[in-house]
């Protein structure tokens, strides 16, 4: 009667693992279909997604290119050209750098062509829309105050460049929004608000030819 023979703790090891491949190749060869289309699967996903981002790309560059030369049309004086092809970028663009500076420049053009209730659609889509722009979102802002100034709704333009300062009060504008505030609080009969923008001046602007001017034009309008 033969004994036992008693394997090595290697040889254990080895056996395990060949039981584990032959598992395993079995298991493969049963369900290779599978593991095919799963790789195949990964792999059209991977081409998707560069597909994807190349033609966003190409997408993003070509918008750029129709912006550049509706800018150039209306840096040209051709304004109602720049608005027909701005109008087409926006259309086929929606999203993105390039949508955003050109519901900039479509709400720009109409102010300076006095198209007043198109110039506030613009500027107050812009603000609904773009959030990265601390300086275009309040001068947007500022356009839509500005848009209801000329069109002699001074009290809803005074408000618009409350809201406009606030969106960036250490901005390059805020200075120029608070006296069209405080001129726009006069001008529609507001003293109390127009004082508080004129007491803010006087804090922030000390000293300056801004506090001067607020100075005179509330003295102008309040007779104090």
């Amino acid at each position: 009667m033969y004994g036992k023979v008693k394997l090595t703790k290697r040889q254990i090891k080895e056996d395990k693992f060949t039981t584990f491949m032959l598992n395993a190749k079995h298991q493969f060869m049963e369900n290779w279909q599978y593991y095919i289309m799963g790789v195949a699967i990964v792999i059209l996903v991977i081409v998707a997604v560069v597909y994807y981002a190349n033609s966003q790309a190409a997408k993003q560059q070509e918008a750029s290119e129709r912006f550049s030369r509706a800018l150039l049309d209306y840096r040209n004086g051709s304004a109602e050209v720049a608005l027909l092809g701005l109008n087409e970028i926006l259309t086929e663009y929606p999203d993105g750098e390039v949508a955003d500076q050109t519901t900039f420049l479509l709400a720009k053009i109409n102010f300076e062509d006095q198209n007043y209730p198109e110039a506030m659609r613009y500027f107050e889509m812009y603000t609904n829309k773009f959030k990265s722009n601390d300086l275009r979102r309040a001068s947007a802002y500022g356009g839509v105050a500005a848009c209801y100034e000329n069109q002699g709704d001074f009290l809803e333009a005074a408000r618009r460049f409350v809201v406009a300062i606030n969106e960036y009060p250490d901005g390059p504008l805020a200075a120029d929004y608070s006296l069209s505030a405080m001129r726009d609080f006069l001008k529609g009969g507001d003293i109390e608000s127009a004082r508080a923008q004129f007491e803010t001046i006087k804090e922030k602007y000390e000293n300056t030819a801004l506090e001067d001017r607020a100075v005179r034009l509330f003295n102008e309008y309040a007779n104090i």
